[in-house]
């Protein structure tokens, strides 16, 4: 764990302030050019081919603009060049993000941002990359010991950036396994429990990814040590990664990572299919 996080104090980003600052100014601009042309939103997500909630993200600043978007929306809102004339800026900080994460999660992050497969498996909480920010922000708020305004802030919006690799093409394959209890518990209340199911099984019905739920009555289980990921960066072998109480590890070691991919294969096995694991969410928000 990082010292600052030890410290209970906020992690400064390696980068200079302006990125923060550039996206900042970048998603004021995007607003009121939408606003002049009559758009909410919505109306801007689905011309430009992405969410609401991308849109939203963007222009307050927590989620950095892909140029291919930025490129779309100076288009789609007759800005004549101004969100292009940010592109360079905003490629020259995605390659500078890896360095806004503490130190002990730059190496995972580095390689969650190349991989071309990713497969986690989950017992507690929904795993970040399929977080909303409103259950991300209640997850840092929690924390023991607490952290401060300013560290959440970061934190989440770390959280967010990382979330762009559903955004990449060609895109990594990604599965899931996450266990019951995690569609279950209702963290940051009833609201922010709907909003993250719902996004869940936005995810899950993406053609790249396969969610699958480990249904808390099975009376067999292949692996009760704890949550872990495996990854397979561009250009290398698969890796696999494991936190628990702060202590992080990437594992390399060919013959132990492939202790990880047995437990993995023998869980996706077990669990309900990617079919029944979004039905199954669907009878949580009652709709089914």
């Amino acid at each position: 764990m990082a010292k600052a996080e030890r410290e209970g104090r906020p992690e400064r980003p390696a980068e200079s302030n302006g990125t923060a600052h550039l996206f900042s100014a970048l998603g004021k601009q995007l607003k009121v050019l939408r606003e002049g042309a009559g758009m909410s939103q919505k109306d801007l997500g689905a011309a430009a081919h992405c969410g609401e909630a991308l849109v939203s993200s963007i222009e307050r600043g927590v989620r950095t603009p892909q140029p291919d978007f930025l490129a779309r929306a100076d288009e789609l809102l007759a800005a004549r060049g101004v969100l292009k004339a940010a592109i360079p800026d905003v490629r020259e900080a995605q390659a500078k993000a890896r360095t806004r994460h503490p130190d002990w999660f730059r190496d995972f992050a580095r390689a969650e941002a190349e991989a071309t497969a990713l497969h986690e498996y989950s017992n507690q909480t929904v795993p970040g990359l399929l977080q909303t920010e409103e259950y991300a922000r209640a997850l840092f708020s929690q924390r023991q010991p607490l952290l401060d305004e300013e560290t959440i802030e970061k934190r989440v919006s770390d959280r967010l950036a990382r979330q762009q690799i559903f955004e990449r093409w060609p895109a990594p394959t990604f599965s899931y396994v996450l266990e019951e209890v995690v569609l279950q518990r209702p963290i940051g209340g009833r609201a922010v429990h709907e909003g993250q199911l719902r996004r869940l099984l936005r995810v899950g019905q993406l053609r790249t990814v396969k969610l699958q739920v480990m249904p808390t009555s099975r009376e067999e289980h292949p692996s009760m040590g704890g949550a872990f990921i495996l990854l397979t960066p561009k250009g290398r072998q698969q890796v696999a990664y494991t936190e628990s109480y702060g202590h992080p590890r990437l594992i390399i070691d060919t013959d132990e990572v492939c202790v990880f991919s047995e437990r993995y294969g023998s869980m996706r096995a077990q669990a309900l299919t990617p079919r029944e694991s979004l039905t199954l969410i669907e009878k949580l928000l009652g709709e089914r």
